[in-house]
């Protein structure tokens, strides 16, 4: 099996350094236990932060640390200095994309500076992994911290099998695009060929985003990108079962009864709205005064930071004003422990409480539940979640709370002390066989089983071979007449939301003007853009133009021409249709041209054109009859054009002007199969994912430059 690389923020070993002395330990949690199983295989490496700075560290501890991780633990340290450490992770990831992803935007922070830092490290870790990359390995990457590593890995090694996995929830587009830098991420995350998330909300909320801010559409959660395919897919990770259940506690004989609370210090795991709604049980229900208790363990986390020093002392004084109202020499309703415990202690607690109470504003999956329910003894207690955790969706036959009612959450733990026993082992039952079955060994073999499986080999290459661009310049050096026949939008120029954004650059302009200065050669642009705009961006060219896909051309030194006579009534019927139907649909817009006019639509909601679109097609099928109008589709446009215009036609008058012996034919939508379907012996070349006529492919507009560059240097 190809070697198993897994990526993440920190090493599954944490090291500690006192005064000179360096220790290491086996770190203890989901993700390192989960992977534990291959990490231990021959073949398999885990990359991290060391946990201590670059500039703390020795050039001689830096090596003994890199010596001692890769021949005891497997691991190789990703080096970071402190500033980098203190932007990239309690910066942009702690203050920018977790509030973010938690749904909190009043504390997400934007700095040009962390975000700065976050692409160095990011960088920094691809500089570290890339000297260990073969051409058959296989890279898992984890958490929101890395989400620009796949794209590094994938342009650098086409041939690797990237998986990413999000440990957090990913929040709708409405949030998402909120961040300042969200495309850069998404398109990092799109070098993966395999992404995983604990949910499948968290699964339909990435590919809302991916469609509205790529334009990219998925078919059965495959997303067709750049020649290739990304996969994407619901994984929720499980917990060591077995490590939980064989675990055995006494449970002592008490009298009271015990609530348990076990959370890291976060606004996000709702730990107020907890002990308000604990407060109002209290009020609520006076019976229970005396015979329940709650312990509320708070793990310390990110204390350095000013939002958790505040919410720990939030905590504390909403604690005492409980005690203070209800509690007596002989009882304290809340115990607060502000520290961490070992796995083994938390087991103690598991089994010894009556009630779990888990209620996170929002959390990715909330690996404790699991736990708790793992460690139950015989006669089981009762789970109460939030259903803003991922672990809800897995365990309906928990009792499931709003955290933001308090009310609920008081009614949820006198229905949780007062339910029979009998009640509770069957909600238990089923829990316990469903985290059995799917336990974190069986999440992380799952996972990296469809990672191996694809076949990450450009869907375009299983049809149409990739242009090879060497091969290509042999042909244009061997021939005698040459001519380029070039689209423009997707093409030439990236797709943009608005059409004059995409007014060629200078850069483009001389790249086409180099292009006809090569002896014996021509250049053709032909584009369904109207004449007028075409001949304001190049029109100054000594090239030829063809506009309105065929309606209008302007040879060389010549005036603009129209090729063919239309009988153009039929916009008048037409137009006022098109126009009804955009203002229905906020974000769309008419082109309107000479002969013809286009409906764009790629700024609109993808889901209200799934709805208006098809409509808009039957009205207008409905109205042509037998005139010799047709549709045309194109990349988030419908053209409605008279069907004897065409490109094809347009370049098969070009290229029968003169005995070419070399015709290369460069398009990108449907519009353009018209000129590769009419040019059978020219090189012709789709740009993009997707079917088509043509005999080879290049993945995108840069790809195109890039070609075009090399035919000018020879």
């Amino acid at each position: 099996m190809a070697e198993v690389i897994f990526v993440s923020n920190r090493l599954p070993v944490t090291l500690q350094k006192t005064d000179e002395t360096l220790a290491f330990s086996k770190s203890i949690g989901g993700l390192a236990t989960g992977l534990k199983g291959y990490h231990e295989r021959e073949d398999s490496l885990w990359f991290g932060y060391p946990g201590i700075p670059q500039d703390a560290l020795s050039e001689q501890q830096q090596k003994h640390i890199e010596t001692t991780l890769l021949k005891e633990h497997k691991s190789v340290p990703v080096f970071i200095q402190q500033e980098d450490v203190e932007l990239y992770y309690e910066g942009y990831s702690n203050k920018t994309l977790w509030p973010l992803f938690h749904y909190f935007k009043e504390k997400t922070e934007h700095q040009r500076e962390t975000w700065e830092a976050y692409q160095r490290v990011n960088a920094r870790f691809f500089e570290t992994l890339k000297t260990h990359l073969q051409d058959d390995s296989v890279v898992w990457v984890h958490d929101y911290q890395l989400m620009l590593l796949p794209k590094m890995i994938k342009d650098a090694f086409p041939s690797v099998k990237v998986g990413f996995f999000l440990h957090i929830p990913f929040p709708s587009y409405e949030l998402f695009r909120l961040l300042v830098h969200h495309k850069p991420l998404l398109e990092g995350l799109m070098g993966s060929d395999l992404i995983g998330f604990h949910t499948y909300d968290y699964v339909r909320h990435f590919l809302s985003s991916v469609r509205r801010i790529l334009g990219v559409s998925h078919a059965l959660y495959r997303l067709p990108y750049e020649g290739r395919e990304v996969h994407v897919d619901a994984f929720p990770m499980g917990i060591d079962y077995d490590f939980f259940a064989l675990s055995k506690v006494v449970k002592p004989a008490v009298d009271e009864r015990i609530i348990l609370s076990v959370d890291r210090l976060d606004y996000t795991k709702g730990i107020l709205e907890r002990l308000v709604a604990f407060r109002t049980f209290l009020r609520r229900y006076p019976e229970h005064h005396g015979k329940v208790k709650l312990h509320l363990i708070v793990a310390p986390s990110r204390d350095v930071l000013d939002t958790y020093e505040r919410l720990k002392h939030d905590i504390e004084v909403l604690v005492s004003e409980i005690n203070g109202e209800f509690g007596s020499f002989a009882w304290m309703p809340v115990w607060f422990l502000y520290q961490s415990f070992q796995q083994e202690e938390l087991i103690g607690y598991y089994q010894t409480s009556d009630v779990m109470l888990i209620t996170p504003l929002r959390d990715g999956m909330n690996l404790i539940a699991k736990e708790y329910l793992a460690s139950q003894p015989t006669t089981p207690g009762v789970l109460i979640i939030s259903e803003t955790a991922g672990a809800a969706s897995e365990l309906s036959e928990a009792l499931i709370i709003n955290p933001n009612d308090d009310d609920m959450i008081a009614q949820a733990i006198h229905q949780a002390l007062t339910m029979p026993v009998e009640e509770k082992r069957q909600r238990h039952k089923v829990m316990i066989k469903r985290l059995k079955r799917y336990d974190v060994h069986v999440w992380a073999k799952t996972f990296l089983e469809r990672l191996h499986s694809l076949d990450i080999q450009p869907a375009m290459q299983k049809k149409i071979q990739t242009l090879d661009t060497t091969w290509c310049l042999e042909q244009f050096k061997n021939s005698q007449k040459r001519l380029l026949v070039l689209d423009f939008d997707g093409t030439l120029s990236p797709l943009k939301p608005l059409p004059h954004q995409a007014k060629p650059t200078p850069q483009l302009k001389k790249l086409l003007h180099s292009l006809t200065e090569i002896p014996h050669t021509d250049v053709a642009i032909i584009s369904g853009r109207d004449y007028q705009t075409l001949d304001t961006w190049l029109g100054d060219l000594p090239l030829a133009l063809v506009g309105d896909h065929g309606v209008w051309l302007k040879e060389h030194h010549q005036e603009w021409r129209q090729t063919i006579t239309e009988d153009t009534r039929w916009m008048d019927t037409i137009h006022p249709l098109v126009e009804r139907f955009s203002d229905q649909m906020p974000g769309s817009f008419i082109e309107d041209k000479t002969h013809s006019f286009a409906f764009h639509y790629r700024q609109s909601e993808p889901d209200m054109v799934a709805v208006k679109l098809p409509e808009l097609k039957e009205a207008l099928r409905s109205i042509i009859g037998g005139q010799p109008i047709e549709l045309q589709e194109g990349h988030s446009v419908l053209e409605i054009k008279d069907r004897r215009v065409d490109k094809g036609q347009a370049a098969l008058s070009l290229s029968r002007q003169k005995p070419y012996d070399f015709i290369l034919i460069v398009g990108d939508d449907t519009t353009d199969e018209s000129m590769f379907e009419t040019h059978p012996n020219a090189i012709s070349v789709k740009v993009g994912y997707g079917d088509s006529h043509a005999q080879h492919r290049l993945a995108s507009p840069k790809e195109v430059k890039e070609l075009l560059e090399v035919i000018v240097k020879g």
